[in-house]
């Protein structure tokens, strides 16, 4: 196994992929030359692994950073509507880099 098939994604039968692949696929007669062939299959590879990653990764990150920014907004209008407190956020820059560093922690 050497370094450039440790970050590929292996092949998989037709039929298993099929269940499984959202991205349209294109038939194999359409290509004049095995370049195109590898070409279009590596192009494939890569929208999978932008799909895997936005997915997988950037999805959860926002739910949890705008989840954890209402959960502090409406407990603040909670507080000012029942207990008559004023809240305040003294600097938001470092709120909001807490609050980018809290969602990130468990990724």
């Amino acid at each position: 196994m050497s370094l450039s098939d440790s970050f590929s994604i292996p092949d998989i039968a037709e039929s298993d992929h099929d269940d499984v692949d959202s991205l349209p696929s294109t038939s194999t007669e359409s290509f004049t030359s095995e370049e195109d062939y590898d070409a279009q299959r590596e192009w494939e590879q890569s929208l999978e692994q932008l799909q895997l990653l936005l997915t997988m990764i950037l999805v959860p990150f926002a739910g949890k950073y705008l989840g954890r920014k209402f959960a502090y907004w409406s407990w603040a209008r909670y507080m000012e509507w029942m207990h008559n407190v004023e809240i305040k956020w003294t600097n938001k820059a470092t709120f909001k880099a807490a609050g980018a560093a809290e969602a990130a922690a468990t990724l």
